[in-house]
């Protein structure tokens, strides 16, 4: 054969396995067809291309997907804990914030309130007297009623007769304690001043800032008194 005309096998092969595709694809049109028109098969032939249904997925990357899917539900419910607890503390951080401004604010007013009752009866702490060698139990209540003021005169008056009867040379005959106010030890009345064995004025000073210094004012030390009998 002229070399013009020559085909190689190569080419020979390549437009046989061609021919035979080609055969093979219509053949397989036909039988599509023919069948269809023979009442066989009604159903649709899946185009290639289409979407990959999940029993086509092996069983290895079934359970693959649902492992990470597991996982990032886990995590996200974590999350919300998480974001959940950080509320709830903060609110509670915030309560107790709350409940000691509310604290403070009410221990204010009633620090005012108390000094307000103290004012109303405001006493002269300071004043001084002539001494005498003897008092008369008027006289001491007259020394009493200045030092102490009218709002807790009632009051400092409630503790003095229950404890001494207004008497300042009183001596509890089973202890040391001494005077109108019934210190114990007697001598504790001497940061007030050093005849306080025998000046009234001295043991009312020492006996009216006990009080305000222990309850408050005479009035609370005279409620503690009655429930307790003692101060």
């Amino acid at each position: 054969m002229p070399e013009g005309n020559r085909v190689s096998r190569i080419s020979v092969r390549g437009f046989a396995v061609a021919s035979a595709t080609a055969v093979t694809t219509v053949g397989a049109v036909v039988g599509v067809a023919s069948g269809a028109d023979q009442g066989g098969s009604n159903e649709p032939v899946e185009a290639a291309g289409t979407t990959t249904l999940l029993a086509d997925i092996p069983a290895g990357q079934q359970v693959q997907q649902a492992s990470l899917t597991e996982q990032v539900q886990a995590q996200s419910d974590a999350a919300d804990a998480h974001a959940r607890q950080g509320a709830e503390q903060a609110a509670r951080v915030q309560a107790a914030k709350d409940a000691a401004a509310k604290k403070k604010i009410a221990d204010a007013a009633a620090e005012k309130e108390r000094l307000k009752k103290l004012a109303a009866g405001k006493g002269n702490p300071d004043a001084s007297f002539p001494t005498q060698a003897t008092y008369t139990i008027a006289e001491v209540k007259a020394m009493a009623k200045q030092i102490v003021g009218s709002g807790q005169y009632a009051c400092f008056s409630n503790i003095v007769s229950h404890e001494s009867g207004w008497r300042y040379t009183a001596q509890n005959p089973s202890s040391s304690a001494y005077g109108l106010v019934q210190a114990l030890p007697g001598s504790k009345m001497a940061s007030a001043g050093a005849d306080w064995r025998t000046n009234p004025a001295t043991q009312i000073k020492w006996g009216l800032n006990y009080m305000n210094s222990r309850y408050g004012s005479p009035c609370e030390a005279w409620s503690f008194w009655q429930v307790n009998h003692y101060y």
